[in-house]
């Protein structure tokens, strides 16, 4: 079913959920051809939760790389309000007590599918 028919229904049957963001599955945030487990996804759900409530966003993602990397997604138009030395350092706190030892954030912004670009073949 489409996602457009999803959110007509839940629109007529008065749902909250029909003007939020389609979300994927948590374990689209770790590469192919590595292990998914659930402290990883748990990893991947915490650091989203913080970023989302402290910042007040509504879609981004943290893609885990070698089981001690973060990779940060924010949408291009958040990363001006959200690149002060304050929120860098709320964001590096955060995510070394999860137990990240590097921290990103994509230059290019939120992608959504963006670790399917290992699969592609191109030229930069």
């Amino acid at each position: 079913m489409p996602h457009q028919e999803i959110r007509e229904i839940c629109r007529f049957f008065g749902l909250d959920v029909q003007s939020k963001p389609s979300m994927a599955c948590y374990s689209s945030r770790i590469p192919y051809n590595q292990v998914i487990s659930e402290e990883k996804l748990e990893l991947i759900r915490e650091g989203e939760r913080f970023l989302k409530q402290t910042f007040n966003l509504k879609q981004l993602r943290v893609r885990l790389h070698d089981e001690n990397l973060a990779r940060i997604e924010f949408l291009k138009s958040d990363l001006p309000r959200i690149l002060t030395d304050i929120n860098l350092q709320k964001i590096k706190n955060k995510f070394k007590e999860l137990g990240f030892y590097y921290i990103t954030i994509d230059i290019e912004g939120f992608r959504s599918g963006s670790m399917n670009e290992v699969l592609c073949l191109k030229e930069y």
